[in-house]
């Protein structure tokens, strides 16, 4: 639920400036949610049997339970308190709640759709690591064979999606740092270390940065450095060829091409929601690398018609 409603949202920001991008959302989003039918039938082939005794309503009354002895009583009380939902809100179907019990809502995906596809794709590879891993773990609390298939499958096509959005976000340029503003270059190749006893270095503190090619700074005291640097204010830019003057002509530059970009995806004027979709190498952008161009009938208009196995 949370993964299809997190791409829906997602791919209508990019439908005018990045059509393909829209296109591969919009196909994710439409396979997750024939995961949801996947979960949902799994989960109610599990509880077969909890439906029927629940119309036993005189039999399997509170009253004839508690009036089976202290265990039975106990019993009644235990089942009550670790699934209520079992017994007064589905009947054995399946719940829109996570492991806790906890309902869905979209609090479970505020803040994912930010209308930047460099964040809103970083974030969609977290969330498929996130249920790659969740799958996983199922995978180790069930003996049956059929829904460790059903698992797998859903497991591995995590995998899959967190490709799908890494090859899409490789085709945006530039795509770092997310969004349009650079990064300060007196900050940004700092690295503190606040262990006491431990300096392990690597890559993420000695060499290049991975993306901004800036020479890490390690700081082996930062409660001498702050007192030094007068709290970072004093703090001065070393180990980067950036500079505060070409910082701000590059935010300059790129907001004006993205608006411009943006302005001239989706022009201010009549629209209709269910336009055709331009073909991707005709999208133009940003030095927007394209990937393969759409084909005719992967045009998302109106309602879906194709299913996700």
């Amino acid at each position: 639920m949370a993964a299809a409603l997190r791409y829906f949202g997602q791919a209508f920001g990019a439908k005018k400036p990045y059509p393909d991008k829209y296109d591969m959302l919009m196909d994710i989003a439409t396979e997750e949610f024939s995961h949801l039918e996947i979960v949902g039938a799994t989960i109610q082939m599990l509880l077969t049997g909890i439906n029927g005794d629940l119309k036993d309503a005189a039999e399997n009354s509170e009253i004839m339970h508690l009036l089976n002895g202290k265990a039975a009583k106990e019993n009644m009380i235990h089942q009550g308190m670790v699934a209520p939902q079992f017994l007064v809100g589905s009947a054995g179907g399946p719940c829109y709640t996570n492991s806790q019990g906890v309902p869905w809502s979209a609090a479970y995906i505020n803040g994912d759709v930010q209308g930047e596809l460099t964040s809103d794709l970083r974030s969609d590879m977290g969330a498929e690591t996130r249920a790659k891993m969740v799958y996983e773990y199922l995978l180790q609390f069930t003996p049956d064979p059929y829904v460790k298939e059903t698992l797998r499958f859903l497991m591995t096509r995590e995998v899959a999606h967190y490709q799908m959005f890494e090859a899409a976000l490789s085709t945006i340029t530039p795509n770092f740092p997310m969004g349009t503003l650079q990064s300060d270059p007196k900050y940004s190749n700092l690295y503190f270390n606040m262990s006491n006893g431990n300096e392990i270095r690597g890559p993420w503190n000695q060499g290049e940065s991975s993306e901004l090619g800036e020479t890490w700074q390690y700081i082996e005291d930062p409660v001498k450095h702050i007192l030094e640097t007068n709290s970072l204010l004093d703090q001065k830019s070393d180990g980067s060829n950036r500079t505060e003057k070409n910082i701000k002509k590059m935010n300059d530059q790129l907001g004006k091409q993205k608006k411009e970009f943006i302005a001239e995806a989706a022009p201010i004027g009549a629209m209709q929601w269910n336009d055709a979709l331009s073909s991707a190498d005709e999208s133009g952008g940003l030095k927007n690398k394209q990937g393969s161009s759409l084909k005719g009938k992967n045009n998302h208009n109106g309602a879906r018609s194709k299913s996700a196995k």
